[in-house]
């Protein structure tokens, strides 16, 4: 039954997120790269349920996720571009694990392979303006999220250090708020905050390990995108200490988060699913 399952809303809520962007900021996208990346993300996914034999029925609502998500965040000229960023998605949820859990998020891992594989792709961080709307449906629709799963801790630790290290910065430098308000309220930063790095099966599982490895993102955007002056720095810094969350895993051994269906294989897209009672 649809919606019964947190993942339908997900779904709902990306898809509007695109209807959204397309009509009000005016984006380029074409359909077409949009049906190549579902296309491509359902059918890897299938292949690799298959070939690995971990799931008898391939959880499409994972892959379809992903290529939404992938659809929001990465542009190309060309289809094969789509097709590389799909496939390396998905199937960084089965190569990349230790033990059972994956560590790199999918859709981050896939962006970060198009841009490096290929010289067509490009993430755009600006692409939402700083509209006030836009805020709030982020927040509303990633809060009603995030309050099912409990992960409104690794936003916050984000969000706060993030906030807190560009705010002295700007003291600093003698700028006027207006410049510190302006380099937060970025659609692209909240989408990121709200629904990339709260991805409850690549993430630490104890809360204390969830803080830190926030703060540590937060520190490392914070460095690329100031003084290495790289505009996509939050999907570099995830990507590159996705690695952190096994150390942290062992340091702080807390329950792994476990899909309401017992689907073990499903996660890893750019939202959220629901807790068991051990979340």
């Amino acid at each position: 039954m649809l919606f019964k399952d947190i993942r339908d809303y997900q779904i709902s809520f990306l898809g509007l997120f695109l209807v959204v962007g397309i009509s009000t900021r005016d984006w380029t996208l074409r359909p077409d790269l949009i049906g190549v990346l579902i296309a491509t993300s359902l059918v890897t996914q299938w292949i690799l349920s298959w070939v690995t034999g971990k799931e008898q029925m391939p959880n499409l609502r994972s892959a379809l996720i992903t290529s939404l998500g992938l659809s929001l965040l990465l542009r190309a000229d060309d289809w094969t571009t789509m097709v590389i960023a799909a496939t390396s998605a998905i199937a960084s949820k089965f190569l990349f694990k230790f033990g059972d859990k994956h560590f790199f998020n999918p859709a981050n891992f896939g962006i970060i392979s198009a841009l490096v594989l290929t010289s067509d792709a490009w993430v755009s961080p600006g692409q939402w303006g700083e509209e006030w709307w836009y805020a709030l449906l982020f927040v509303g629709t990633g809060g009603m999220i995030l309050q099912r799963i409990g992960r409104w801790d690794t936003t916050a630790a984000f969000l706060g250090s993030y906030s807190l290290l560009e705010a002295i910065r700007n003291l600093w430098l003698g700028w006027t708020w207006d410049v510190f308000w302006h380099r937060l309220m970025s659609g692209s930063l909240l989408l990121f905050a709200l629904f990339m790095i709260t991805d409850p099966r690549s993430i630490p599982n104890s809360r204390i390990g969830r803080v830190i490895w926030a703060v540590c993102i937060a520190g490392l955007t914070f460095i690329l995108r100031n003084y290495f002056f790289i505009p996509t720095a939050v999907f570099w810094a995830l990507f590159s200490l996705a690695p952190l969350s096994i150390l942290l895993d062992v340091l702080w051994f807390a329950p792994r988060f476990s899909w309401q269906r017992g689907d073990e294989e499903a996660g890893g897209e750019l939202l959220l699913s629901t807790p068991n009672s051990h979340s």
